[in-house]
């Protein structure tokens, strides 16, 4: 089971949110909001409101007697740039210098089906162990 919560038009570069975003990917909800309660950034507020709307929309869809908010964890967060607004800076001698104030969104989909995922990983990763092998037989060994 997925939810979702966006979080659209945040006047804050994606650049900036992206670096504390990487500290979340991928972890349980309740470990990713201590992180971010913790993290001295200020896209850290947003990123947490944004979890803790995903999080109450999974349980509102599910119900609180099928589905803790410990059993969730982070499957998918990406902070995509939106428009620039465009400003104007008055400099010296007539001319006039561009500010480009950045905005973004953000999602995040949380999921309870964590070994999912896992079994992904897995398969994903004995292909590439598989290919490996297979160079090695036709071209002989890297050393």
């Amino acid at each position: 089971m997925e939810a979702k919560a966006k979080a659209n038009f945040l006047r804050m570069s994606a650049r900036k949110i992206r670096r504390v975003a990487d500290l979340i990917r991928g972890k349980n909800v309740e470990e990713a909001l201590n992180i971010l309660s913790f993290t001295p950034k200020y896209a850290a507020l947003p990123l947490g409101k944004t979890l803790r709307s995903a999080t109450a929309n999974a349980l509102s869809i599910e119900g609180t007697a099928k589905l803790k908010a410990e059993d969730l964890f982070i499957k998918k967060i990406f902070i995509d740039g939106g428009p620039i607004m465009k400003r104007i800076r008055p400099t010296g001698m007539g001319r006039a210098y561009r500010i480009r104030k950045r905005t973004s969104h953000i999602t995040i989909v949380v999921s309870d089906e964590f070994e999912e995922i896992k079994q992904k990983e897995k398969t994903e990763k004995k292909k590439g162990a598989r290919s490996e092998r297979m160079k090695e037989e036709k071209f002989g060994s890297k050393d």
